[in-house]
């Protein structure tokens, strides 16, 4: 097989990253026994920009299931979230 031919068959590993990160995933956030339910509340509200009722629903699904999928986009977009959720001292995780 001619050299040319050969890199068209196999994708260039650059591509292939590319392709890990763009494609879409999720932003959960993990149980804890630490932090109240008002601090989880107002941080999903302030870092992820949901509004009230939309934090409250997910602080209680990560209660009582032990996650929650708060966010869905490609690795880039959910990355701010995930470092602003773990700065805070939450579990966050980009599966």
């Amino acid at each position: 097989m001619k050299e040319k031919e050969r890199r068209h068959t196999k994708p260039a590993l650059q591509d292939l990253i590319e392709e890990d990160i763009s494609k879409d995933r999720y932003l959960i956030l993990h149980n804890d026994d630490v932090h109240s339910f008002d601090f989880v509340i107002n941080s999903l509200m302030e870092v992820c920009e949901m509004d009230a009722t939309q934090a409250e629903q997910c602080t209680f699904l990560v209660h009582y299931k032990g996650k929650c999928d708060i966010k869905k986009g490609s690795y880039n977009n959910l990355k701010p979230y995930r470092e602003g959720l773990t700065d805070r001292g939450l579990n966050a995780t980009i599966d």
